[in-house]
């Protein structure tokens, strides 16, 4: 016996075997979904929250050392070319998924479940990476509270820490000028206070013996935690307050060490240094591979931060023009800091007499002894080292806060009933278990397992997840449609340069970034210590896991579809019944009235979902398009046939009623 439930049932009865687990978790909540999930209170806490997401501490201590190793002011060519070929195109995708959806980077791949082991895959990432970022911030707050003194710790050698290696780098002066010093075979005092004060490494023998915790440092990441969860304990509504300032105030601080720096004398042979065009390394592949990296690290795309933020949008936001404020902005933030930078250590090779190159680092050596060393020759060094460590702060702050809240928002939106009333103690429980998780950094070899994690974490892995996102919206869910949904939510399409960008310009870049930093592999090393072969092995293992989810997640979309694999295949790359805008309101075309309980004209779904109940009832879950049924009778006549499909039957009537669900039972 087959019965038909048709238009005249205003709540048709669909058994829970024909949705997918996110489906059923999500279906009832999706009317008010937006308004129960949240959203910023006004625009410009969305536009500082990517600012401060993206302008972090790379800015600082990777993006001058880069430009003057690799051709100066020539690098600036392939820096803004990779920056329009990859950068801008990459970041204003994630951002047109995000705010299209609402949705986290887990559940936005509804719009394809096929490739929801790419959302998985960035968790994991943000994840190693919040745990070892968060431990970097811990150092910045050491030396925060360390030049709260009137002298600081690290000016002079004869402390307990110090070697018979330890000199004071400080040029002396004659009538003539500054005297070279030989440095050859000497340890200045700012370098022993970070190796053997702060990270106190020569109580380990290596990455496999770490030593004892470091109180002082467990106490900094504690408090590095405990600052995190306060500003997150309300999600974006928090979050989206505290940018105002941690996303501000660094450029008040960048321009008080600018215009300190270049008053200072030799300040220009530094900056000369730093931007004097050497246009033969544009021949080099290796500098448009370090332009393209640094693009792709700095504007923070794939980790799902610019995802996350965009989800809590209204629909029609403007990030185009957001996305060229926050991707230039960054930009000129790099080469602004270069210039801080490179005018202190200009005066610094000056009071030394030594070449620029013999004092430029990149990293933590820059942040940790280079700087904190050229401090020590300034007037109130220890209000310049104040200022520079409370930039430092501010800058890895907001990149903390967008790597939980990406966490936070992807769990809760794939557990919404169970996990989002309950926010803020789950976001408490995450801080918890990652602190917990970090407390191998504060040991004596926590240095080790930084580099580590930093080198592998988000290496090759990242690279492989953007690309697949790039090729699943384009290629799977189609360019065209993707180009409609944005049409839907800014009142235009894409042009041809995005367009061209998504298709093929990024995806190719990105490979050959990939291929490349296979082909150049080089192991992991902390200045003389090379790391054993376990060590390589797990770092590459870290590295292969986010890269395993892709595929392990389309096994479990095919898995769970019905027919040959072929017909699973298709049925796990389409978009669930449910994707498209939160809000009823935004849904317009093909998207009108999809969500659960709505009483408007519903799509036809590009898919029938099927299961087979305890008694063993077929079911098939269809919705009628805007072409509806002509007759219910004629309608069960076909359903009751022997040889009758419900797809067939369907196909068979030009609707003249608009639409309701139509539950087979057979």
């Amino acid at each position: 016996m087959k019965k038909l439930q048709g238009a005249h049932l205003r709540k048709p009865i669909t058994p829970d075997l024909l949705m997918t687990p996110s489906d059923q978790g999500d279906v009832d909540l999706d009317v008010d979904f937006a308004a129960d999930r949240g959203n910023w209170t006004g625009k410009l806490d969305f536009l500082l929250s990517c600012i401060g997401y993206c302008v972090g501490l790379g800015n600082v201590w990777r993006f001058p050392y880069r430009a003057y190793t690799n051709g100066g002011g020539a690098f600036l060519v392939p820096y803004f070319l990779m920056l329009a070929i990859c950068g801008i195109p990459l970041f204003f995708l994630e951002l047109s998924l995000g705010q299209f959806s609402s949705l986290g980077p887990l559940a936005v791949w509804k719009i394809s479940p096929l490739f929801k082991g790419a959302g998985a895959a960035m968790l994991l990432i943000v994840g190693l990476v919040a745990i070892y970022y968060n431990m970097i911030i811990a150092y910045v707050l050491f030396y925060l509270f360390a030049s709260l003194t009137s002298d600081l710790p690290w000016e002079h050698c004869g402390n307990w820490w110090n070697t018979e290696l330890c000199l004071e780098h400080r040029g002396s002066k004659d009538g003539n000028g500054a005297l070279p010093l030989n440095l050859t075979c000497t340890v200045s005092p700012s370098e022993e206070y970070w190796s053997r004060y702060v990270l106190h490494i020569q109580g380990s023998q290596g990455i496999g013996s770490p030593g004892e915790i470091r109180w002082n440092l467990c106490l900094c990441l504690l408090l590095a935690w405990v600052i995190v969860f306060l500003c997150i304990l309300k999600g974006v509504k928090s979050s989206g307050k505290v940018v105002y300032f941690t996303a501000t105030f660094p450029y008040l601080i960048l321009l008080m060490l600018l215009v300190r720096g270049v008053t200072l004398p030799g300040a220009w042979k530094g900056i000369q240094f730093y931007l004097t065009p050497q246009f033969h390394h544009l021949l080099s592949s290796k500098v448009w591979i370090e332009a393209a990296l640094q693009i792709f690290y700095s504007l923070g795309v794939g980790f799902g931060g610019l995802l996350t933020f965009a989800s809590y949008n209204t629909f029609h936001q403007n990030i185009y023009r957001d996305t060229f404020i926050v991707t230039l902005g960054n930009a000129i933030t790099s080469i602004l800091a270069g210039f801080a930078i490179f005018s202190v250590l200009g005066y610094m090779s000056q009071e030394l007499g030594v070449p620029v190159d013999q004092v430029a680092k990149a990293g933590p050596g820059l942040a940790f002894v280079v700087y904190p060393q050229a401090m020590t020759m300034l007037p109130l060094s220890p209000f310049w080292s104040f200022l520079f460590f409370f930039m430092l702060l501010t800058l890895g702050l907001d990149s903390q806060f967008a790597f939980l809240e990406t966490i936070v928002t992807a769990v809760t939106d794939e557990f919404p009933y169970y996990l989002r009333p309950k926010k803020v103690v789950f976001s408490g429980l995450i801080c918890v278990a990652m602190y917990l998780m970090g407390l191998i950094l504060t040991t004596d070899g926590g240095m080790y397992w930084l580099v580590l994690l930093d080198d592998y974490s988000a290496s090759f892995g990242l690279m492989v997840v953007v690309i697949t996102t790039c090729l699943a919206v384009t290629r799977v869910y189609g360019i065209q449609r993707f180009c409609r949904d944005i049409h839907m939510m800014l009142g235009f399409k894409p042009g041809l340069y995005f367009r061209a960008c998504w298709l093929f310009l990024s995806p190719a870049t990105l490979l050959a970034l990939l291929v490349y930093s296979i082909v150049k592999y080089q192991p992991s090393e902390y200045g003389s210590y090379r790391f054993p072969p376990w060590a390589e092995l797990l770092g590459i293992l870290m590295g292969l896991l986010s890269c395993l989810m892709i595929p392990a997640g389309m096994l479990v979309a095919v898995l769970r579809e019905e027919g040959s694999f072929w017909e699973r295949l298709q049925q796990a790359s389409r978009p669930a019944m449910d994707w498209g805008p939160s809000l009823e309101e935004n849904r317009t075309g093909m998207y009108v009235a999809t969500l659960a309980g709505s009483q408007s004209p519903k799509p036809l779904m590009v898919h029938m979902r099927k299961g087979t109940s305890a008694g063993g009832l077929l079911y098939a879950r269809m919705t009628v398009s805007a072409v509806c049924i002509r007759s219910t009778d004629k309608m069960l006549s076909c359903l009751q046939g022997a040889h009758s499909s419900a797809e067939t039957c369907l196909g068979d009537f030009k609707p003249e009623i608009c639409g309701e669900e139509v539950t087979v039972v057979g």
